[in-house]
């Protein structure tokens, strides 16, 4: 067979980029599998694959070209990450999330003869390219940050700034998760991620942390010399965006440009701290329910939506833009019940203009960073008991993964208008 040469463009780039993948000088109409595995630093491997033909000229282009079969279907330019799936034989339940911003994610695309679904690791590909995906883009810095106590990272972009910023909490699994806060830095914002969860205070103390211990934190992109004070956001993921909405609308001291909630819910006890969180959300853990294969369906723990004003933030306080990021079919927490109570909540008090709500059907609750592999089902540690199950975060894949694409384009569109319009370096104090 003549030599088959396999181009995929850019081989270096963003996370977010989409890349194109060339296969050439196959024979006209052959058939074949174009692959791509990432060895993940936890020791697992990750694969995703598409059969296609040959065209005439005994090419194929992966970006316009129909993919038969395989991890996805049809024309899907960068199904080949966004399908990744453990390889045969791994343990159940496991969740792709990058815990080192400062190495490339190396996918390896390959080509094989024929059209294959099993087998790869024992045979020799006809061609391959390894892929450097990155997260942090050159010129990024990382400094950690501990004073006052603090588990976090911040991170901020080339050049002297002043740079607007965004303070980026995750939801209940804990630890200290950077490559969002490492991409929205490659965009322009400082960012910086914060650890509530399992943070150093807390594990030395064996006490969730304070109100105060997320004001700190803002504080710190307040006063920093490369951040303008006016203009930070606040962006939440799942009990993130419990925690933002409470602090965004009751802290003295946080008073963010502009608030980005992902699959959140505003059901929460409205006094108290994260102690008090918790204790609500274990009060009503008798509402979880397992689907037959043992998963565990953990939305109705915040429903009905409550009608009690004591047990939701009054959303209709807010005095700066809302973005609402929701999954039709998450399974973990009522994202679509709480954004049309939120919705209509801000209609009663007069502030609906500051609302904006993207809502995608077939959407799960883990909606992460364009390309990343839908996770529909994952080994989960709760926060509060620690105790371990195999939850169901919902979603179909090929609806979840294009819905992570449109909502970060949308997100960082909605950053930049809030965070960069109008912008006056000198003021560094916080307006909304």
């Amino acid at each position: 067979m003549t030599h088959v040469r396999l181009s995929v463009q850019p081989s270096r780039g963003l996370v977010d980029e989409k890349f194109s993948v060339l296969v050439q000088n196959a024979p006209p109409s052959f058939k074949l599998t174009v692959h791509a595995l990432y060895k993940c630093r936890d020791g697992h491997s990750w694969e995703a694959f598409g059969l296609y033909t040959a065209d005439a000229s005994g090419n194929v282009n992966v970006s316009e070209d129909l993919s038969l079969g395989g991890t996805y279907s049809g024309v899907e330019p960068m199904g080949l990450l966004w399908s990744l799936r453990p390889v045969s034989g791994s343990k159940p339940g496991l969740r792709l999330r990058n815990s080192n911003t400062q190495t490339p994610m190396e996918v390896t695309i390959s080509v094989y003869p024929c059209h294959q679904t099993v087998g790869f690791m024992d045979q020799v590909p006809l061609s391959s390219v390894v892929v450097e995906r990155w997260f942090t883009a050159p010129g990024v810095s990382r400094i950690p940050i501990t004073e006052g106590g603090l588990t976090a990272t911040l991170f901020l972009p080339p050049g002297p700034g002043p740079f607007p910023a965004v303070l980026d909490l995750w939801g209940g699994a804990g630890g200290l998760v950077e490559y969002r806060a490492a991409l929205l830095a490659s965009h322009g914002f400082a960012a910086l991620t914060l650890d509530y969860i399992t943070a150093k205070i807390t594990m030395e103390t064996g006490k969730l942390v304070e109100n105060e211990y997320f004001e700190r934190a803002y504080t710190v992109l307040l006063q920093h010399p490369q951040v303008i004070g006016s203009r930070i956001a606040m962006l939440g993921l799942s009990l993130g965006s419990t925690v933002t909405l409470k602090m965004a609308i009751y802290s003295e001291v946080i008073k963010p440009r502009c608030v980005v909630c992902v699959s959140g819910s505003h059901v929460q006890p409205v006094g108290g701290s994260l102690k008090e969180i918790m204790a609500f959300f274990a009060e009503n853990g008798k509402k979880k329910r397992l689907n037959e294969e043992n998963q565990s369906i953990l939305r109705d723990l915040l429903l009905p939506i409550p009608t009690d004003p004591s047990f939701k933030v009054d959303v209709g306080r807010l005095q700066c833009p809302l973005l609402l990021v929701v999954g039709e079919d998450d399974q973990n927490w009522p994202a679509y019940e709480s954004a049309m109570d939120m919705k209509e909540m801000m209609e009663q008090a007069g502030n609906s203009h500051q609302l904006t709500v993207l809502s995608y059907p077939n959407t799960g609750h883990l909606i992460d960073t364009p390309y990343m592999p839908h996770i529909r089902v994952s080994n989960f540690v709760s926060p509060g008991t620690r105790e371990k199950s195999m939850v169901l975060w919902g979603g179909e894949t090929v609806a979840h993964s294009h819905a992570q694409e449109d909502a970060w384009k949308k997100t960082l569109l909605f950053l930049r208008e809030n965070l960069f319009a109008d912008q006056n370096p000198d003021d560094k104090k916080s307006v909304c």
